[in-house]
């Protein structure tokens, strides 16, 4: 065991087992045109190998072969190292597996960039009374966004309630998860948005991504690119623009 790890404890041995993992059977003249250093050098790297088991070698007429035999290393590997793995190995591999199925992709993805400081635009995504100013259908949002279970609610003009949002989960000045629980229209299915805020060279990067979309989503999808649309003017213009409404109660 000893004599394999003295063996591995050296750049230009583990350099002449690669040579041979990648092409077995080399003699010493391949060897030593891949190493700089002497002939005599090699030799005395390739005798520390033999001593290992980790290489044997095979004379055949004038030449020497050299092959690369990895069973002491693969008993190392059983005995020290696969009895500590395994346990973390498989967890990992059940974790992966857990997060790949439990993660469905979103049925609705839309970005945009803003000119605009971090704390300006995470303020006014998740101030009611922001929100207020630049939404494309409600002049009145009441509530903010926080902590968990906060609750924020868009009203019609006539007070009457389009939209709610309660956070499910909130990173700040990062990440909002949210439900999305519709009040307009005969569908109104509950489903779920995030907002993914990240800073960029020269601006800000936002990404909504909205997921458990009902099948006929358009209305909301045409929603979320008024919403940015306004978001974006009145974070670089100062102005609070009113794009066309798409809703009604």
């Amino acid at each position: 065991m000893e004599t394999i790890f003295k063996a591995l404890n050296d750049p230009a041995r583990r350099a002449l087992l690669d040579s041979l993992r990648r092409k077995d059977g080399q003699t010493l003249t391949e060897l030593e045109e891949q190493l700089d250093m002497s002939r005599f050098g090699v030799m005395k790297h390739l005798k520390v190998l033999e001593d290992a088991h980790l290489v044997i070698p095979r004379k055949a007429g004038r030449f020497k072969h050299h092959y690369l035999n990895p069973l002491p290393m693969q008993e190392i590997v059983d005995r020290w190292i696969n009895p500590f793995l395994q346990p973390q190995a498989q967890a990992l591999s059940a974790l992966k597996t857990q997060l790949e199925t439990s993660m469905p992709k979103p049925d609705f993805i839309m970005s945009t960039f803003i000119d605009c400081t971090h704390d300006a635009l995470w303020d006014a995504l998740t101030q009611g009374d922001l929100i207020s100013q630049y939404h494309f259908a409600c002049e009145r949002v009441k509530g903010s966004y926080a902590k968990p279970d906060d609750e924020v609610t868009y009203l019609f003009p006539d007070g009457s309630r389009m939209l709610s949002n309660r956070v499910i989960s909130i990173s700040p000045k990062t990440r909002i998860e949210m439900s999305f629980h519709p009040t307009w229209g005969e569908d109104e299915t509950v489903s779920r948005c995030v907002y993914i805020v990240e800073p960029q060279k020269a601006a800000m990067k936002l990404t909504v991504e909205h997921f458990d979309l009902p099948a006929d989503h358009a209305g909301i999808s045409e929603g979320w690119a008024r919403f940015l649309s306004g978001l974006k003017t009145y974070m670089e213009k100062g102005s609070t623009p009113r794009f066309s409404e798409v809703l009604a109660s």
